[in-house]
This record gives C-alpha cells, structure tokens and sequence, in this order.
C-alpha cells in the first residue's frame, strides 16, 4: 500500500490541532521546513478562514439534542441553535433527524430547555434530548493520522484533563479569567501582548493565567475545519445502540480508526453518539458494516452530515 502523503496545508493544521497556540517557528522546527514557508502558509489559511483556532469553554454538563422540523424550516432551527452561545456545534442531516447539535446544558437548566426552549425554535415539530455521559473523544482529541509521533511530541501542547471541572468546583471566575476566556473564544491564537493589554495585567500573568485555564480544562482550544480539507469528504453521525456491558469495548475499537472525529455516552435511547469522517462512502460503509467495533452494536443508525452549520463554538 503507497503511503499516503500530506501537503504543507494539511501539516500545518495538524500541527495546530496538537496545540493552537504554537508558534509558526516552532510549528516549522517540529515539521522540518523553512519557517518563512509555514509562516506564509499558516497565515494565509487562517485568513482564508478555511481554518480557525478557537477556545471552548468547558462549562459542566452537554447534551445532544436532535430536532424533527416542518418542511421548509430546517436551516432556520439550524441557525437557531447556531446562534445560542452555549452551543458547540450543529450539522443539518439526512434521516429521521434534521439537524443535531451539542448544547451546555446544567443539570439545573435541562428541564428548561427541554419543555421551554427546544418545542419555542422556530420549525421544531419534535426534538429528542439525551444527556452527555462521558466523553470517549472530542474534536480536540481528534486527528487525522498527518503527523509522525516525533512532530507531535516537538510541538507539544496541553494535553485535556481526564475529566472536566464542574462549574461549582472550579468556582466564580474573576474578571481577568472572564476576559481572557471571551478573547481566547473569539480568537485561540490572540497574543500574549494584546490579551495582557485588554485584561489590564502583565504579559507573565497573562500567559501564566492562560495555561492555568488550559491545564484545569475550563476551557480547550480547538481548531475549526472541515474534515474535508484531510480528504475526509464523508461525514455522518452514527447513533449507536449496544448492551451497557459492550458499550466500552464496542468504543474501544471505534476509536482504533482515525476517521472518529467525535464519540460520547449518551442517556437516552442510543448509547453512544459518533462524528465520523471517512476519505469516501465506500471507505464509511466498510466502517459501519464490517469494522471490529460493528460485532458489538445492536441497532446503528447513519445520518450524514449535509451542512455543518456551527463547528467546535465557531459558526461556519
């Protein structure tokens, strides 16, 4: 088999995923090329908007939620859920199910959204709502297999907590923590200059502040793009049942592909919810009718993705 081989592009973005904030000298130390070249690159593919680096803030509790519309409306539930800002993403689909999206949700808040909010989008004619149990990955813990080992331990970055901090635990942020984390949201790779000058401290509490945030999990950056910038041009959302007792391995050997950009545990009818990205239909049957993973699941149901709508808190 001819080892497939990545363009500077599709390097540059990984390099990214690994840490979003990484300098593009650092970025061309860890890759092996000319730094005037990934400088040149990277800045053209963040202007481009092609690609963006974006902080999400881990704020406790999600739920996925899917929305049955009225002929007509889907786009405009779509952009509905979009625009709130605690939503993480939201793919317009085919099957059952118009659109899906993540949503921060509390505990305290759910029965809000599910009775007032969800049935008050315009469109919405039934909606399901099944709460985050546990995440086995994110889009943050995502790549697509573009980098050697070596270039991801030179580059380096922050690696996600086993588990995030509740908002009760990680307490009432200041106003400094506030403004940092709206910056970093609007822009992941803000400077450490620009950041210490709008949150009106030094450039070392900044920078110090800003991997305290990192490291604790109240917020993670994430890089927004298209899975099809890989070669990845197949997309779906697989709604997944199994025994509760096989909902691990059956995990276990989802995530032996790269092609999983997403999986979680869900309450709820399915026992897990995955984002796959695959280089064709072809290569996403093989995946979902004769991968390992396939022995352990009960009932799959496939919904492509037709339109990702908002991406990873960044609206597409």
């Amino acid at each position: 088999m001819t080892e497939r081989r990545f363009s500077l592009d599709q390097r540059i973005v990984a390099a990214l995923q690994v840490d979003g904030r990484c300098s593009w000298s650092r970025i061309a130390q860890a890759l092996g090329e000319p730094e005037r070249n990934v400088t040149r690159h990277g800045i053209a593919l963040l202007e481009s908007g092609r690609v963006a680096v974006t902080a999400v803030a881990n704020s406790g509790g999600t739920a996925i939620v899917r929305l049955q519309c009225s002929p007509g409306t889907v786009r405009l539930a779509a952009s509905a859920l979009a625009q709130r800002s605690d939503c993480i993403f939201v793919y317009i689909l085919t099957g059952t199910a118009d659109c899906v999206a993540e949503i921060h949700v509390s505990r305290d808040r759910l029965p809000k959204l599910v009775m007032d909010e969800l049935p008050a989008t315009m469109g919405v004619v039934r909606s399901w709502t099944d709460p985050v149990l546990r995440y086995f990955r994110t889009v943050r813990e995502w790549e697509a297999g573009v980098l050697t080992p070596a270039e991801k331990d030179a580059i380096g970055g922050v690696s996600p907590p086993a588990t995030f901090l509740t908002d009760l635990e990680r307490g009432t942020r200041d106003p400094v923590d506030r403004t940092i984390i709206r910056e970093l949201m609007q822009n992941g790779r803000v400077g450490t200059t620009a950041l210490a000058r709008t949150a009106g401290v030094s450039e070392a509490t900044a920078r110090r502040r800003v991997q305290a945030l990192l490291t604790e999990g109240a917020i993670s950056l994430r890089v927004v793009v298209d899975p099809a910038l890989f070669g990845l041009r197949a997309e779906a959302m697989l709604f997944i049942k199994t025994q509760r007792n096989r909902i691990e391995p059956l995990v276990r050997r989802m995530l032996e592909m790269p092609y999983v950009r997403y999986a979680a545990g869900t309450a709820g009818e399915y026992q897990v919810v995955a984002n796959i990205a695959a280089p064709d239909e072809s290569v996403l049957y093989d995946y979902i009718t004769t991968a390992p993973w396939v022995a352990d699941a009960a009932a799959l149901e496939t919904n492509m993705v037709v339109q990702a709508v908002k991406r990873s808190g960044r609206t597409m």
